[in-house]
């Protein structure tokens, strides 16, 4: 059942977070594990731990990483950069973004270089 995560404001945009889709709920969800409907500023998350045995053995840290991967999507549609580069459409780059930038934040945080001066 789709549930509310969170709202989320990306540069200056509004967007809603929403997890558990089912493709019952939202045809363009099949074969997607995330969506972001830059025309309605959502974002979906399908069931991703549909309790099938041959899952991930932590599918909240897979949640985690698809919903960084959709912030990053509607991060470069509301910068303008999806609209008028290749890359930035890009779902090798997107996800590059969404997975490296847990790890280049702990080693900014660890070095305190995460001001904002």
């Amino acid at each position: 059942m789709t549930e509310e995560k969170a709202k989320i404001n990306i540069l200056g945009t509004e967007y809603t977070i929403f997890v558990n889709v089912s493709e019952k709920e939202k045809s363009f969800m099949r074969d997607n594990d995330g969506v972001t409907d830059f025309t309605t500023k959502e974002i979906f998350i399908a069931i991703l731990d549909d309790g099938n045995p041959m899952n991930m053995q932590n599918m909240h840290v897979y949640e985690d990483r698809t919903i960084r991967h959709e912030i990053v999507h509607a991060t470069l549609f509301e910068s303008g950069l999806d609209h008028n580069t290749k890359w930035a459409r890009d779902e090798e780059i997107v996800d590059w973004i969404a997975i490296q930038t847990p790890k280049l934040f702990n080693i900014f945080e660890k070095l305190e270089v995460m001001s904002w001066r």
